[in-house]
């Protein structure tokens, strides 16, 4: 019989999974820093809690999907936190996305208390998370990992347990490396494209099925076109993300040269307000650079050839 769920963190990404687990069918305890954000759960048949610990309380599985490091501190281990109403043998598992580092720290903590955690950390952005097709990456015991798997599949479509704590974390920020250098190639080929004077729709159809697809060309490009700039991902969570690879990839000596320049260049972006756009929207530092708008008449803005 699966065991009384609960899930902390109802923001753009939490929303969709706690919703999924309802319609799987799980008794579902919720709690969100701002509680209004709960009314529509509760509506649905969730419960909502008083504070991360109360939720604990009547929970033998936890899940966490907050913004950074210190927020999924002060929810499992603060004093108001998971760890205060958590029966021995809990498990918690974070979906959010943090240090590999602090992953560990909060699984000692947790460890010594009796109960167990997993880091859970998953991409597919707001989509995903409504559709329940999330790709989930897992890091921690294999026996937790198999107790949590029903929770999972009701939230994600590609689940991989990809080693120990904090493993599940290390490999979202290989998934961030990915995803920002991609969206870079996206955002150069339409800027040149546009300059070029090519049919933007019609360039997106012809390079999407061949070598050069990938899931931000497709979600992320006819986005670009309509200039539709709604976040999947917003470039503020995004950076955060980029400051914690940057931060890894300092401890253990890999360059990151394209990385680091996303990262300064999404920078420009917040410098101009616009962090709360999606993380697409890194198309506007290329075409600041160039000069060029994408999805302007054609040859309004193309670049002169010599």
């Amino acid at each position: 019989m699966p065991e009384r769920v609960g899930l902390i963190g109802l923001g753009t990404m939490g929303r969709g999974m706690a919703a999924n687990l309802l319609k799987a069918g799980f008794d579902l305890i919720v709690w969100n820093r701002t509680a209004a954000r709960a009314a529509e759960l509760v509506a649905a048949g969730a419960t909502r809690a008083a504070s991360p610990a109360e939720l604990a309380t009547g929970c033998a599985v936890i899940f966490t999907c907050v913004s950074d490091t210190p927020d999924v501190v002060e929810v499992i281990l603060g004093e108001q936190g998971v760890i205060k109403g958590a029966k021995p043998g809990t498990l918690v598992v974070d979906m959010s996305t943090i240090s590999p580092q602090g992953a560990r720290e909060i699984a000692t903590a947790l460890h010594q208390q009796g109960l167990h955690f997993l880091d859970a950390p998953v991409s597919g952005g707001s989509e995903g998370a409504a559709k329940g097709t999330l790709s989930i990456m897992v890091g921690g015991d294999a026996a937790q990992v198999e107790r949590a798997l029903p929770y999972l599949q009701a939230m994600g479509k590609t689940i991989t347990h990809v080693g120990a704590t904090g493993d599940g974390q290390t490999v979202k920020l290989v998934n961030q490396i990915l995803v920002v250098g991609t969206m870079l190639a996206v955002s150069e080929a339409l800027v040149f494209a546009q300059a070029s004077g090519a049919d933007l729709a019609k360039t997106l159809a012809a390079v999407t099925g061949g070598a050069a697809g990938s899931w931000m060309l497709s979600n992320r490009g006819p986005q670009c076109l309509a200039r539709d700039w709604r976040p999947g991902f917003t470039i503020d969570l995004q950076q955060k993300d980029l400051r914690l690879v940057l931060q890894a990839a300092d401890q253990v000596g890999a360059p990151l040269l394209a990385t680091s320049q996303i990262y300064q260049l999404y920078r420009t972006l917040q410098q101009a307000g616009l962090g709360h756009e999606g993380n697409h929207a890194l198309l506007k530092a290329i075409e600041q650079l160039a000069g060029v708008t994408v999805g302007q008449a054609q040859g309004e803005n193309a670049i002169p050839q010599k």
